[in-house]
């Protein structure tokens, strides 16, 4: 128990973690991975590999890949968590200070707002699949003026949207609860798709027999590296985000063993696993359709073409289900536990997690995700590695902070304490802040062409090839930087 908090700078939500409320086991945290990694995203990620000229084995090879490398990250950022039972924002005080703390967990909660928005569209859109084809395409109708989509769509959009509201309202061990029962569905449902696809296509498909274009005499022969390089970086920024607030889950873990061992169960095997669930189903789709669909929730809706009488129905309705619990699982896990902290830390006296959960679910509303989607057909993917420049600065700060300047020791009370240890200038530490800076500026000219800020030939091409290793670079200048920089002030 903390002795004497700054009233200013706690609340039951981003206290301490008490030894009872520390009770998730391996199998919660794997759970809680299955959860997240089963979504529409993840079904989709190998798919641009593909489409970028890899083979399905290169392709998967390159999710995996990606897994491993930013589950090192994950658990070293677990381990404050667990040990500490303190949440992301108030683990950053110790590096970016007790105010500096805001600039990561405000950061790192834009980023799921946006992403929360996108998740809750696929889920309603799912409903409306669902409903469409219980009643016979009676839902299809025009576009309402300024939404740009029908009445029946936005209706289950607000439907799903106020699922997780309810959700929210039922606080963090109800998420613990939903992952324990969602995992093994949709490890089951994952799998029956597999079977599903192989046995209605006699076999996998073309795609899975077809070269990659890198090879000798394919028409990207010689090019692979400068596909895999950005490929894995943008892999290891789909999580990036999570290797920042992943203390607020392992700060409820009984053991390091426990937030280990369920990260490393959880993350990687079933991200590879569900990743070629979605490249082989999908190479199975020409042969049963007729074309390719790369969309899960175009293919679960189109199922019943496959089956027959009562037989379709039910195939569509348990497919659409089951990605229904898919994105819920995703989204209130990845989505709402870190903006719903990183508002509270703002004004942890008159904020709740609830509060927080609500401005985020408001925020997901407010930014219409489908015209977001609409308007950047390749927005998930494309602008992972975006994001990623900036999340791998403040994840290699936090772990140097905590591991190389504090050798894992901190003063919890001073955490919680105004003029403290981590006070330092006015409540920011400018190490921090410079770190994270200078190691985001290099990476910002390809960012910006990129994003089309301007056209080709305005920057060296050396800013382009920085780029493509953005999570690694900023990662790296971040971590050397804040050392030196906390060794030359005297901060130990």
């Amino acid at each position: 128990m903390l002795k004497n908090p700054d009233p200013s700078l706690i609340n039951d939500d981003i206290r301490p973690a008490t030894d009872d409320e520390r009770h998730w086991s391996v199998m919660n945290m794997a759970s809680l991975w299955i959860g997240m990694v089963v979504c529409v995203p993840t079904y989709m990620l190998a798919a641009s590999l593909i489409e970028n000229g890899m083979s399905w084995g290169q392709a998967v090879f390159t999710v995996m890949l990606g897994n491993v490398i930013v589950l090192i990250p994950m658990i070293l950022n677990g381990h404050p968590g667990t040990k500490y039972g303190i949440p992301f924002p108030v683990l950053a005080r110790a590096s970016f200070g007790i105010n500096g703390a805001h600039i990561p967990s405000l950061l790192r909660a834009l980023v799921a707002c946006g992403w929360f928005g996108i998740q809750t569209w696929f889920g309603g859109f799912a409903i409306y699949q669902l409903l469409n084809i219980m009643f016979g395409g009676a839902l299809e109708g025009s576009d309402l003026p300024v939404l740009g989509i029908n009445f029946a769509e936005f209706g289950c959009f607000l439907l799903f949207w106020a699922i997780q509201v309810f959700i929210i309202k039922k606080g963090v061990e109800s998420i613990r609860i939903l992952e324990s029962i969602a995992a093994p569905f949709l490890v089951v449902m994952g799998l029956a798709l597999l079977a599903w696809a192989y046995v209605k296509a006699d076999g996998f498909g073309t795609m899975m027999s077809t070269p990659s274009a890198f090879a000798e005499g394919g028409e990207k022969e010689g090019q692979f590296f400068s596909v895999f390089f950005p490929s894995l970086t943008a892999m290891v920024g789909f999580w990036a985000t999570l290797s920042l607030n992943i203390p607020d889950f392992t700060r409820y873990a009984k053991t390091q063993k426990d937030q280990i061992m369920g990260q490393a169960i959880g993350l990687p095997l079933f991200m590879t696993l569900f990743a070629f669930i979605g490249v082989a189903v999908t190479s199975a789709t020409p042969v049963i359709f007729g074309e390719t669909i790369w969309d899960p929730t175009i293919l679960l809706g189109r199922m019943g073409e496959a089956s027959e009488g009562a037989m379709a129905v039910v195939t569509v309705v348990i497919s659409l289900f089951a990605l229904s619990i898919a994105t819920l699982s995703t989204n209130i896990a990845a989505n709402v536990v870190s903006p719903a902290n990183a508002i509270i830390n703002v004004k942890p006296e008159k904020l709740t997690f609830q509060l927080g959960g609500y401005i985020t679910a408001a925020i997901g509303l407010a930014i219409m995700p489908w015209k977001l989607i609409e308007s950047a057909g390749a927005y998930i993917f494309t602008w992972l590695i975006g994001y990623s420049a900036l999340l791998g600065p403040i994840g290699a700060i936090l772990i140097v902070d905590y591991f190389l300047i504090r050798k894992t020791e901190f003063e919890l009370e001073d955490l919680f304490q105004k003029q403290g240890r981590y006070w330092f200038n006015g409540g920011f530490n400018p190490v921090a802040v410079a770190a994270l800076v200078i190691a985001v500026l290099p990476n910002l000219p390809g960012f910006l062409h990129v994003a089309g800020a301007f056209g080709d030939g305005v920057i060296p091409t050396f800013f382009d090839t920085l780029y493509t290793y953005a999570w690694f670079v900023g990662f790296g200048i971040a971590g050397v930087v804040y050392f030196v920089g906390m060794k030359v002030r005297g901060h130990t």
